[in-house]
């Protein structure tokens, strides 16, 4: 099992926007991806990271299904309508991912 963190930075007032699109993307796009979006989690800044620091976590079984998710992704008109909406509301080149291998 694998962990998957994208990173974005809210641009300043549009944390909520921000979120309320992943929650979006988690209900209408996710799933046509064939994740299992049921246990995706969205995490925001606290203490030790910025505020505007929104982070959606993702549960992935492998490499190989992170990598199908993101050619699913490709070929799916709304994730692309759904992408020009975000970019009004996050800081242009602040998305990363990380990815963690999980220990059992």
């Amino acid at each position: 099992m694998m962990v998957a963190h994208w990173h974005i930075q809210a641009k300043f007032g549009y944390k909520q926007t921000v979120i309320d699109l992943l929650k979006e993307w988690m209900a209408e796009i996710g799933p046509q991806t064939g994740l299992d979006v049921s246990k995706e989690r969205i995490l925001t800044g606290s203490v030790g990271a910025c505020e505007s620091e929104i982070v959606s976590e993702i549960h992935v079984a492998n490499l190989t299904e992170l990598d199908g998710m993101f050619a699913k992704l490709a070929g799916i008109k709304m994730h692309a309508d759904w992408g020009r909406k975000m970019s009004d509301h996050v800081v242009s080149g602040t998305n990363y991912w990380h990815v963690y291998r999980v220990v059992d």
